[in-house]
Formats: structure tokens, C-alpha cells, sequence
């Protein structure tokens, strides 16, 4: 059966909101636990050590723990992180650039996460090779390039698919939540805590367009393949990755563990997750489209 797991979360929550979120996952269906900063270092409500005791919770609960690096490192700083998250010694990282992979490469096993934009079958044999078990495809990668990356995989390298959540589509080393407010980022005040779900950007003719998170990008709708679950699975998909949103995380990962389970159908379980929804969902990529496609839009 495939595994649920729920993604680091992409924004910047006041500390007591992560806790009491991470309280009530523990108690999920979730099989898998990322957590960590990937986004930006100036967020430190929560630093290494929260980010180990949390671990040590959830690992207690049952809960597969993967702790998350950084995708875009900036300072010495950030590379001293993520020294002590690839030197824990306990948990299991997800390398989300190359020199997490190093660090981590014969240390530890390591989860090849979807920023180090793995797109053949070489570059995920070799990051096999230095102690890889999963790899997560890249975000815009779809179902016949997994079905076709899944066939060549190296014995025991798991595959996992984000399957749920506005995308993280790009980085950038300027902060553009802060830009908006005419702040500098090393003066940003901390500006992403007002906006526990990314801040939605519109074009001039007020459509919805993106997402800004600090120095990351994210698409407005929301990438939806709970509808492609069973197909996944028959692929031999391992994994299929939640994205955290502020409100009603749990109550998603139960409608994909109902539908993972067969408990409950596609077409009634899509019916109970669209008002859980932060935008309307799109799953273009999947299918080798523009990625704000949707296959039930087209089919109506």
C-alpha cells in the first residue's frame, strides 16, 4: 500500500503553531514526517534542537522521520546547519541541494529531495550509489517519466510523488514578501508570519497568479493527484507527499487515507477535500500539460 507522507511545512508559523500542528500529526494516518526549514534561514521560531525533540516525539508516535535541509544555503551560517542536521546521527535527511548530498553521502541514509531536480535515470542510480533510499521526483515531472524512471530504479531506492499542496516552484536569493513591503531582507520583520499561507499575488487584470513565500515562489493552485492514487500505485510508486497548509492538514491526510485504503471512492473523497482547498486544484503536470490544467475541468 502507498505510504502518506506529509511534507516540511513551506511558511513561516509562530512556534506554539508548529507544536500543537505537530501534536495532532502524530496522531495521523501520515506514515512519513519531514521536518526542518527549507525555505529561508532568518525564519528561527524553531531551531536545530526544536527540530530534533520533534523528531524524537514523532518517531515515538511510529512516524518515519526525514529531516528537511535547505534548498538554497547563503552563509556560513546555513552550511553550519546543515552540518548538524546530516551529522544527527539518528535521522534519516532530505539533500535538498547537492552539498546536503555530500554531507550527508556515507554518513547516514539520505532521502534525494525535489529540488536536486533528478530527471533520468543516471542521476538517480548515482545518488543511489552515495546511499540515497528515496528520491522524490521533480515537481513538474510527469506520470510517463516516473512510470519510465520507476522501471530502470535501482533495487531497494524508493520512489515518491508530490501528490498534494500549492508547488514550490522556484527560490531566490531575494526575499520577495519582504520586496513587497519595501523591506530589505535582512530587514524583512519577520514579514511571512502574517501570511500563514504564502501571500497571493494577482496580475494587473486582478487574476489569481502566485504565491510568494519569503525567497520562494509557489503556484496559487493547488496540485491535486488524489484522484491518481490507484495509478500511482500501480506504477510502484512508494510514496506520495503531502504539503502542509494552516488549516485542516489532518483532515486531508485523512481523505487520502480513506482513498489509499479504499474506504471511501475518488469521487466522494474530492468532493469532501475541494472545501478544504486554500485555491482551486490543478494536475496538469501529471499529465504532461501546463501544470494549471485540470483533468476534471477538461472532462466536464
Amino acid at each position: 500500500m502507498l505510504k502518506l507522507a506529509l511534507g516540511p511545512v513551506l511558511y513561516y508559523w509562530p512556534r506554539d503553531t508548529m507544536m500543537q500542528f505537530y501534536e495532532a500529526v502524530a496522531d495521523s494516518a501520515v506514515d512519513i514526517v519531514y521536518l526542518g526549514e527549507t525555505v529561508c534561514s532568518r525564519r528561527h521560531e524553531l531551531r536545530v534542537a526544536d527540530w530534533l525533540e520533534l523528531a524524537d516525539r514523532l518517531a515515538a508516535a511510529g512516524k518515519e522521520v526525514v529531516l528537511s535541509t535547505q534548498a538554497l544555503l547563503e552563509s556560513g551560517a546555513d552550511l553550519a546547519t546543515l552540518r548538524k542536521l546530516t551529522g544527527n546521527g539518528r535521522f534519516a535527511v532530505e539533500a535538498n541541494d547537492i552539498g546536503a548530498v555530500h554531507c550527508a553521502a556515507g554518513e547516514l541514509p539520505f532521502v534525494a529531495g525535489p529540488h536536486l531536480n533528478l530527471y533520468n535515470e543516471d542521476s538517480a542510480a548515482l545518488m543511489a550509489r552515495l546511499g540515497a533510499r528515496r528520491w522524490v521526483a521533480p515537481l513538474e515531472m510527469g506520470r510517463d517519466a516516473v512510470a519510465r524512471m520507476r522501471s530502470a530504479q535501482v533495487a531497494g531506492l524508493e520512489t515518491e510523488v508530490f501528490a498534494y499542496g500549492r508547488m514550490p516552484l522556484a527560490f531566490s536569493a531575494r526575499c520577495f514578501t519582504a520586496r513587497q513591503r519595501n523591506l530589505g531582507k535582512d530587514n524583512c520583520q519577520f514579514s511571512c508570519l502574517e501570511h500563514p499561507d504564502g501571500l497571493a499575488l494577482k496580475t494587473r487584470d486582478s487574476d489569481d497568479f502566485l504565491v510568494l513565500n519569503g525567497t520562494q515562489i509557489q503556484s496559487h493552485l493547488v496540485y491535486n493527484l488524489l484522484a491518481q492514487l490507484d495509478e500511482m500505485a500501480a506504477m510502484g510508486v512508494d510514496v506520495v507527499r503531502i504539503s502542509p497548509q494552516a488549516q485542516d492538514t489532518v483532515a486531508v491526510i485523512n481523505l487520502f487515507d480513506a482513498v489509499r485504503r479504499g474506504a471511501l471512492d475518488v469521487a466522494a473523497a474530492q468532493a469532501m477535500l475541494e472545501p478544504l482547498m486554500p485555491a482551486a486544484g490543478c494536475d496538469g503536470y501529471w499529465f504532461g500539460r501546463p501544470g494549471l490544467d485540470l483533468s476534471a475541468r477538461e472532462a466536464a
